[in-house]
C-alpha cells in the first residue's frame, strides 16, 4: 500500500509522502517561498511570517508550520498573498539599517533579496533615527553584531541553543521593544561564546558578520618592508569556488595557490601540511595515553570552538585535550621558526603569517596568550573564507580563469590524510592510519575507513571499533558541541566506553565552518563539499598517510628529531586555562 497523499499547489495536484510541513511540500514539488526564520535542521519557529500561503477555505496560514492534509489547495502567490509579504517587508524595512552598500552581508542578504524580488523601491514608513539605533558590539574577535539589522528571526537562537547547546542569544523584552541580544545585553566578549559563527551562517541579514580583516592583509600584502607568508585550510579549497559561479566540492586549490600569487603573497603554503604534522603528534601522543592508560579518552584539539568549549564548561577536563596546537598554529610555528633560516633573505622581525579558514573561531584561536613565542603570536591574520574570495575578487582575478600552480616547499606537500581533516570524523581517520603503522609497522589494510565519515544531521554522532592487531580501540566522533557534551557525561558518568574523542563544533565539521559560503538552507552543500575532500585523498595525491608525506619526515630528521621529542613539543604543543571566569579579548 502506498503512503503517497496528493494536495494542490496553484491548482496542480502534487504528491506528498512524509513532509512534515506544506514548506517541505511546496519545495519538493519545484514550487519556492521565501523565507528568513525556516532553517532545515532548525526547529520550526513561524515567526517572520514570509512563507505564508493561501488556504482554499482556510485563508493565509505560515507554511513552515502547517501539516500537509489530502486534498487541500494551497495557493503560493495569490493577489493577498502577495500583498501580505510586502507589506511585511517594509514594516522590516522600516525598522531596519537600510545601508546596503556598506554592509558586510551586501549581495548575500535575504532581506535585500527579497525587497528587489517584490520590486520595493520606496518605503511607506519612517526610517530608524539616528537616537533610535542601538550600538553595534565588536567586542568579539571573531562576529560582529549589529543589532540594527537583525529582524527577530531566531535563527541565530536555535542554531547556538541546538547544535551547541549554548544560550548565548536569547530574546529580551517584549513587543516593540524585543531584541535578540546576549544575556542582560553584555558583549559577545563577556559571554561563554565560543565564536563557531554557526550564528551568522543561519543570521539572513547582516545582523551578524565576520569581523573582516581583509584591509588589514591587504596593508601587509603592500608592505614592502614584510614579507607575508600565506596558508590555506582543507576545506576551503572544495567551497571557495562556489563564490565564484563553480559547483561546491569542486577542488580549486591550485586555483587558490595561483590567486595568492597573484595578489602578492610572498610565500604560499598549505595547512595540509601541518594536518600531516598534527596527525604525527597526536597519533604518537595517543599511543603514549593508551600505553599509560591516563587521561582516556584524548580530546582532539584541532577545533578552537571545542577547546573553548572544555576551558569554559568543563575545565576539569582540560587534561583530556591532547597538547597538540592546531594545523593552523603548528604551521605558523613551523614558518617562523625555520623560513628565516632557510631563506636568507627573509628576517624573522619582518615575517607575517596569514591563514584562509573555514573557521571564524580561528580568529580568536590566533589571540590565545599560549601561542605566543618572544611576544609574538604564531599566526598575525586569519581571513575566512568569504573575506579571502572577497580579496581575490577586490584585485580583479577570476578563479574560475586562473591556471593551477603548486605550493611553496617544503611546507606545500601533503597527503590525503591531511585533506579529509576538513571532514568531520576526518582527523580520527587520520590519526587511524598512522597509529596503525606506528604500532605495527604495517599499513592499515584499507586507507579508507568509511564508519567514521558523515557530514548530515544522522551522522553527528558516530562510534567506531578498531582492532589494531589485537588491540582493540574504540574512537567517537561527533559534531556540533550538543553531542560532544553528551559524550562528555558519558565520561563523568563512567559510562564511555571510548579511547579517543573527535570534536568538530559546526555541524558535519569545516566544511560547515561559520567562515564558508552560506550553506544553512541547502545542507546537501555540505555533503558534496565533504565528497571533494575524500576524492583529493583518493585520486589526487601521491600519498595518504600523514608518516608517508617525504617533507615531515625530513623536518623530523633534520630539526625536530621525532614526534612528541622535546624539539617538538617546544614547537608544536601548548597548553590550556581555566576559563570560567575569563575570556578572550580583542
Amino acid at each position: 500500500m502506498s503512503d503517497k497523499k496528493t494536495l494542490f499547489i496553484n491548482n496542480q495536484e502534487v504528491e506528498f509522502t512524509d513532509e512534515k510541513t506544506v514548506l517541505e511540500v511546496i519545495r519538493n514539488n519545484g514550487f519556492n517561498v521565501p523565507t528568513f526564520c525556516d532553517r532545515p535542521e532548525l526547529s520550526q519557529f513561524g515567526a517572520c511570517r514570509m512563507c505564508v500561503v493561501e488556504q482554499e477555505g482556510r485563508g493565509i496560514q505560515a507554511s513552515c508550520t502547517m501539516p500537509p492534509r489530502a486534498g487541500i489547495k494551497i495557493y503560493t502567490h495569490s493577489a493577498k498573498v502577495r500583498k501580505i509579504r510586502k507589506t511585511i517587508l517594509e514594516l522590516l524595512l522600516a525598522n531596519h539599517d537600510r545601508e546596503c552598500t556598506t554592509c558586510e552581508k551586501s549581495g548575500q542578504c535575504d532581506l535585500q533579496k527579497y525587497a528587489e524580488e517584490y520590486g520595493i523601491k520606496s518605503i511607506p514608513f519612517p526610517k530608524l533615527k539616528q537616537e533610535e539605533m542601538k550600538p553595534i558590539d565588536c567586542s568579539s574577535p571573531a562576529i560582529v553584531r549589529d543589532p540594527n539589522k537583525c529582524i527577530l528571526c531566531g535563527a541565530c537562537v536555535r542554531a547556538c541553543n541546538e547544535y551547541q547547546g549554548l544560550a548565548v542569544l536569547g530574546f529580551a523584552n517584549r513587543g516593540s521593544k524585543t531584541v535578540v541580544q546576549p544575556m542582560n545585553g553584555r558583549c559577545l566578549s563577556d559571554v561563554d561564546c565560543v565564536y563557531c559563527g554557526q550564528c551568522k551562517t543561519v543570521c539572513p541579514t547582516g545582523a551578524l558578520t565576520v569581523k573582516n580583516e581583509v584591509d588589514a592583509v591587504w596593508d601587509l600584502v603592500n608592505d614592502p618592508t614584510k614579507k607575508v607568508a600565506v596558508q590555506v585550510a582543507p576545506a576551503v579549497r572544495v567551497a571557495l569556488g562556489e563564490m565564484f559561479g563553480m559547483p561546491a566540492g569542486e577542488n580549486v586549490i591550485g586555483k587558490i595557490y595561483s590567486a595568492m600569487r597573484k595578489i602578492g603573497f610572498d610565500f604560499v603554503y598549505d595547512t595540509n601540511f601541518a594536518a600531516d604534522l598534527t596527525i604525527m603528534e597526536e597519533a604518537t601522543e595517543f599511543l603514549d595515553r593508551l600505553k599509560k592508560g591516563e587521561n582516556l579518552p584524548l580530546f582532539t584539539s584541532c577545533c578552537q570552538a571545542w577547546v573553548r568549549y572544555v576551558e569554559t564548561q568543563h575545565p576539569d577536563m582540560i587534561n583530556h585535550l591532547s597538547s597538540c596546537k592546531s594545523p593552523q598554529s603548528m604551521l605558523s610555528s613551523v614558518v617562523k621558526e625555520f623560513l628565516p633560516k632557510l631563506n636568507p633573505e627573509v628576517k624573522a622581525e619582518d615575517l607575517v603569517v596569514v591563514s584562509i579558514m573555514p573557521c571564524t573561531a580561528k580568529k580568536a584561536e590566533i589571540k590565545r596568550d599560549q601561542l605566543k613565542k618572544d611576544g609574538k603570536f604564531d599566526t598575525d591574520y586569519v581571513l575566512t573564507t568569504q573575506e579571502f574570495a572577497q580579496m581575490i575578487k577586490s584585485a580583479g582575478l577570476d578563479l574560475k580563469n586562473l591556471e593551477p600552480e603548486q605550493a611553496d616547499s617544503p611546507f606545500g606537500q601533503y597527503t590525503g590524510a591531511a585533506t579529509i581533516f576538513g571532514a568531520s570524523g576526518g582527523v580520527a581517520e587520520a590519526a587511524a592510519r598512522t597509529a596503525y603503522h606506528m604500532v605495527t609497522g604495517e599499513e592499515i589494510s584499507s586507507d579508507d575507513i568509511v564508519e567514521m565519515r558523515g557530514v548530515d544531521k544522522n551522522s553527528f554522532d558516530k562510534t567506531v571499533e578498531l582492532d589494531i592487531k589485537g588491540t582493540k580501540v574504540k574512537v567517537k566522533v561527533v559534531s556540533t558541541l550538543k553531542e560532544a557534551e553528551k559524550a562528555i557525561q558519558e565520561i563523568k558518568a563512567g559510562t564511555a566506553d571510548f579511547q579517543l574523542l573527535e570534536v568538530m563544533a559546526c555541524p558535519g565539521g569545516c566544511v560547515n565552518g561559520g567562515g564558508q559560503p552560506v550553506s544553512c538552507t541547502n545542507p546537501e552543500l555540505r555533503k558534496q563539499r565533504a565528497e571533494g575532500l575524500y576524492t583529493e585523498d583518493v585520486r589526487e595525491v601521491k600519498f595518504r598517510k600523514s608518516h608517508e608525506n617525504p617533507d615531515i619526515k625530513k623536518l623530523y630528521d633534520e630539526y625536530l628529531e621525532a614526534p612528541n621529542s622535546h624539539k617538538a613539543h617546544e614547537l608544536l604543543h601548548t597548553n590550556y586555562s581555566d576559563l570560567r571566569k575569563g575570556s578572550y579579548k580583542d
